[in-house]
C-alpha cells in the first residue's frame, strides 16, 4: 500500500490553523483522519480548527465529543463526523450506534484512534502530535502518515505547501473555486489585499486504448500536464494578449500560482447573457491572434521547448465520434452498425478537408464564456482575459470563432452571432490570404464539429462522471448542430443525422425539463 510521511514542528495556533486549512483543502468526502497524542497534545484543537475549515465557518461552534463519542455536522462540503474514542472499551460500542453508517460517506475525524483500530479505513491519513520539550509551550510536533489513497494526496499537498510558499503567498488564506468539466481543480489565494490564483493539473493516467493501442487522449492531443499551458500563457502574452502571469510553478506536480484576473466574466445576469461590448472586444482578440505568423513551436523554460501539435483530421474525427459513442446511447439509440459507422467517417472526412488545409492558428479550444474575463483596468484587446488553454492546437481558424458565439452553457441570440461573425471577417478580409467563403463554410463544418463533440462530452459527463446538469445545455448544442448542418455542403452529412442521431426530447428542445434517464 502506498504510503508518505511528512514531519512538521508548528510554532502556535496560527501555524496549527495553516495545516488546518491545508488539510481541508486535500480531503474529501469519506476520507479518514486518526489523530494520536497525549492528553493535552492538541488533538481536539488540530480538529476543531479542521472542522471550521471545511465547514468554511470560522465562528462553528465545535464541542469536544468525548462525552457524547461523536459529533455530527452536515456542513455544505458533506457530512463530517468526529469521533473520540477514548472512553470505549470495545468496538462494538461503536457499532452499536451505528458507526458505519454515520462513517459512510463522511468526512470523519477520529481522536484516540488507537481503541478502534479495527474501525480504521486502510486508505487514511494518521497525525501524531506530540509537545517539543525544552519549546515554548505552543510548540507541537506532528508526524503526518498517509496510507492509501491518502498516502499520495499527502505528499501532493505538501508539494502544494512549497510551492505557495514559494510565491509569496505562503500566509494566504485558501478557498475553493467551482472547477469545469476537467480534473482540474482551482482555489483563490487571498494575502491581504492580494489575490493569485492556485491551479492543480495533476498528471492524468492514460485511459483505455480506443484506437490503434493508442487511448482518447493521445489521438485528440490533449494535455497530459501544465507545460502546454506555461508555453502559451507566455505566448499569449508576448503578443500583448492577457494570459494569466504565471508567480509560480512545479511543472513535475502540475502546479501553478497564477496572476487572479478577478470575478468580472463577459456575461451577467440570471439566466446568464452576453455583453455585447466585451463580446466584441473577445472576437477582436480572435482577429488579431489570427492575423500573426503563430510559430508551432514555444519556449517554456531554459532548454525546454514546447510543440504545438496539429489539429488533424485524426483529433477531429475521434472527436465528433463522441457523438455515437455517448449521446446515441443516452439517447437509447440502437447500437449503430459497423457500415454505418464507417459512412460516417467518410462523410466527415470529406467535410473537414477544407478547414484542415486552412493556414493553421493556435486554436485555444475552449474560447467560451466561462473561460474569459473581463479586465476593465487596461485598454484595448488586453482587456479580455484569457483562460484555459492548455489543450491549445494548431488548427482553423474558424473553431475558436464558433466557441466563442455557439456556446454551449449560455444562449447567444443569432442576431448577435451574426454581427460578431461579420465583425470577425470585417477584420480579416483585407488580408491576401483570407478567404471570406472558405473562412464561412469552415464556420458552418467546425459549428457541425463541435457541436456533435460537446453532445457527446455531456452524454459522457452525465453517464461515467455522474454529472447530470450538463444535460440541461443539450437542446441549445442541438439547435447550434441543426442549423450548422443546414449548410448546404453538409447536405449528406445531415441525410445521415437524420436517420442514425435521436434528437432531444421535444419537451427539452422546448425548453422543458431535459430528462437524466
Amino acid at each position: 500500500m502506498t504510503s508518505s510521511t511528512w514531519d512538521v514542528v508548528l510554532p502556535d495556533e496560527s501555524a496549527t490553523g495553516r495545516l488546518a486549512m491545508d488539510l481541508a483543502m486535500m480531503l474529501s468526502p469519506g476520507d479518514m483522519v486518526a489523530l494520536s497524542g497525549d492528553l493535552g497534545a492538541g488533538k481536539t484543537t488540530l480538529a476543531r480548527a479542521l472542522i471550521r475549515e471545511i465547514a468554511g465557518d470560522a465562528r462553528l461552534e465545535v464541542p469536544s465529543p468525548t462525552f457524547t463519542l461523536v459529533q455530527m455536522y452536515d456542513l455544505p462540503r458533506g457530512r463530517l463526523v468526529h469521533a473520540d474514542f477514548y472512553r470505549i472499551e470495545s468496538t462494538d460500542e461503536i457499532e452499536e450506534i451505528g458507526w458505519s453508517e454515520m462513517a459512510d460517506g463522511a468526512f470523519v475525524l477520529v481522536e484516540w484512534p488507537d481503541r478502534a483500530r479495527g474501525l480504521l479505513e486502510p486508505d487514511r491519513l494518521d497525525i501524531s502530535i506530540s509537545m517539543v520539550p525544552g519549546a515554548a509551550p505552543t510548540v507541537r510536533r506532528m508526524r503526518l502518515v498517509g496510507h492509501g489513497r491518502l498516502g499520495v494526496a499527502l505528499a501532493r499537498m505538501r508539494a502544494t505547501r512549497r510551492l505557495i510558499d514559494m510565491s509569496s503567498f505562503g500566509p494566504a488564506r485558501r478557498r475553493h473555486l467551482q472547477g469545469d468539466a476537467s480534473s482540474r481543480a482551482y482555489e483563490r489565494l487571498t494575502l491581504g489585499e492580494r489575490t493569485a490564483i492556485l491551479m492543480n493539473a495533476p498528471r492524468q493516467p492514460d485511459g483505455p486504448p480506443v484506437r490503434d493501442g493508442r487511448p482518447y487522449s493521445a489521438i485528440a492531443h490533449l494535455a497530459e500536464d501544465v507545460t502546454p499551458f506555461v508555453a502559451l500563457a507566455r505566448g499569449l502574452k508576448q503578443r500583448g494578449f492577457s494570459a494569466p502571469a504565471i508567480h509560480a510553478a512545479d511543472l513535475q506536480e502540475g502546479l501553478l500560482v497564477l496572476e487572479d484576473f478577478g470575478l468580472d466574466g463577459v456575461v451577467e445576469g440570471t439566466p446568464p447573457a452576453p455583453i455585447v461590448e466585451r463580446y466584441e472586444a473577445a472576437v477582436d482578440v480572435l482577429a488579431a491572434l489570427h492575423a500573426l505568423d503563430l510559430p508551432h513551436r514555444l519556449p517554456v523554460g531554459p532548454r525546454v521547448d514546447y510543440t504545438l501539435p496539429r489539429y488533424d483530421l485524426e483529433a477531429m474525427l475521434i472527436e465528433v465520434e463522441l457523438l455515437l459513442d455517448w449521446y446515441r446511447p443516452h439517447r437509447g439509440a440502437p447500437a449503430l452498425p459497423d457500415a454505418a459507422r464507417a459512412q460516417f467517417r467518410r462523410l466527415w472526412t470529406a467535410a473537414l478537408q477544407g478547414s484542415l488545409a486552412q493556414k493553421p492558428v493556435w486554436v485555444l479550444r475552449d474560447y467560451h464564456s466561462p473561460n474569459l474575463m473581463w479586465l476593465p483596468a487596461r485598454e484595448g484587446l488586453a482587456r479580455v482575459g484569457l483562460l484555459d488553454f492548455q489543450d491549445a492546437l494548431m488548427g482553423p481558424p474558424a473553431y475558436d470563432v464558433v466557441s466563442l458565439t455557439q456556446d454551449a452553457r449560455i444562449d447567444v441570440p443569432e442576431k448577435l452571432e451574426l454581427e460578431l461573425l461579420a465583425r470577425y471577417v470585417g477584420r480579416r478580409r483585407s488580408e491576401p490570404a483570407f478567404s471570406v467563403p472558405s473562412f464561412l463554410a469552415s464556420y458552418a463544418i467546425m459549428g457541425a464539429q463541435r457541436s456533435s463533440k460537446i453532445l457527446g462530452i455531456f452524454a459522457r459527463l452525465n453517464r461515467r462522471d455522474g454529472k447530470p446538469h450538463y444535460l440541461r445545455h443539450i437542446p441549445r448544442i442541438w439547435r447550434h448542430l441543426e442549423r450548422s448542418l443546414a449548410f448546404p455542403d453538409l447536405a449528406e452529412l445531415k441525410a445521415w443525422y437524420d436517420i442514425h442521431v435521436p434528437p432531444p426530447p421535444a419537451e427539452a428542445a422546448a425548453g422543458g425539463a431535459v430528462p437524466t434517464r
